[in-house]
């Protein structure tokens, strides 16, 4: 058989890779007759990725010849990451132990597929294997995405199902699949304290010309005394319903499939009993701190994906007050991601237009989670 260096320690031998293949294609045995490996072209760093394969090539089967084509990836613990040098030695344990590797293992091991509502599917799993202690591989058929535009009815429906997959009994047993302990204090306690707020307080930080042109004096003062209440408001989400969460449903990771109205979930890595409104947050600002999408369009979003997620809910029989679900959401906002809106990770690079534009947009985000924070307080 062909070389497969590029899988690395993910790779294995050739009769599981048959058995996975025979899987794949529907098929009760094939034969391998060629098998090629790359990388994925996939440009967003993740701490606990090491790395990412397609693996394809062509089988003998009973039906004749037929291509495949499958998915890995290579998921271990923070502290494997080169990025984990950069955190300080003190903090390094709980650090590492924030951070749950192991949940998407679990997640594709479990029966999710079977439980999610109507509109809602994941890829179909062929193998998962622990490669030690700290590492897993993950094997799944092709996910052939569509690439439906992101309007506002897509954003509904998103919000819609989300609301359900929080409010569902089937799912419910599955919410802490990963078994992971975690509060929202402990974010605030562990990246934003260590983190984040050194960042805030750093003068020169604040005089770069990104941030000196869209954080003003004004916004600057505002986000410092949000990083002040962050600890109350955490204790605030901590009286929260506890739900069944995705953790990260930006739409990066709701891929578009066939029908229009339905939804590939990907990337369970933050899969977790999370407080009510959680999804939210990711659905509406993901594409904006990526610069895909204009801040402009946040609050004719939210005004769509709040009433959808509270009627997703109360699909599942769980009827909630919009009111309780806007804060919360907005709660949730601030702390995860308008505190450290910051376009921290291109104070490197050269100022230009586009640099610009997320900065500006950055701004925009921020101040519309401190806007909804104190209109909902």
């Amino acid at each position: 058989m062909a070389t497969r260096e590029l899988l690395g320690v993910t790779d294995v031998d050739d009769e599981v890779l048959a058995t996975m293949v025979a899987s794949l294609l529907g098929e009760k045995r094939v034969e391998l007759l060629d098998v090629t490996v790359s990388t994925v072209n996939y440009n967003l760093p993740a701490i606990t990725t090491a790395g990412r394969y397609w693996v394809s090539g062509h089988a003998a089967t009973a039906n004749g010849q037929q291509p495949f084509r499958m998915f890995v990836k290579h998921v271990r613990c923070w502290s494997q990451s080169p990025f984990f040098r950069f955190v300080p030695a003190e903090i390094r344990d709980m650090v590492a132990a924030s951070v749950p590797w192991r949940t998407e293992p679990l997640v594709y091991r479990s029966d999710l597929a079977e439980r999610l509502p109507a509109g809602f599917c994941m890829p179909k799993v062929l193998g998962v294997y622990d490669l030690d202690e700290l590492s897993a591989s993950i094997w799944l058929a092709e996910v052939p995405a569509t690439d439906w535009a992101w309007d506002l009815a897509r954003h509904r429906r998103a919000a819609y199902l989300l609301g359900r997959l929080a409010g569902s009994p089937e799912l419910a047993p599955l919410a802490g699949v990963g078994r992971h302990k975690w509060t929202v204090r402990d974010y605030v306690e562990g990246r934003l304290r260590h983190q984040v707020l050194p960042m805030l307080h750093d003068d020169g930080l604040w005089a770069h010309p990104l941030l000196a042109q869209a954080f003003g004096p004004e916004l600057r003062a505002r986000i410092c005394d949000a990083a002040v209440q962050a600890p109350r408001w955490a204790a605030e989400l901590d009286e929260a319903p506890l739900l069944t969460g995705h953790g990260d449903a930006c739409p990066n990771n709701l891929l578009g499939a066939p029908d229009r109205d339905s939804f590939v979930l990907i990337d369970f890595g933050f899969w977790n009993p999370l407080p009510l409104g959680f999804d939210l947050g990711q659905l509406l600002l993901g594409e904006v701190q990526l610069g895909r999408r204009p801040a402009a369009t946040l609050a004719q979003t939210d005004a769509v994906i709040v009433p959808a997620y509270v009627e997703g809910l109360a699909a599942e029989g769980m009827f909630v007050d919009p009111v309780l679900v806007t804060r919360l959401h907005a709660l949730q906002m601030m702390i995860y991601s308008g505190i450290s809106s910051l376009p921290f990770e291109h104070l490197d690079s050269p100022p230009s237009p586009e640099l610009t534009t997320i900065a500006s947009d950055r701004a925009v985000l921020t101040t519309y989670c401190l806007d909804l924070v104190d209109r909902t307080g």
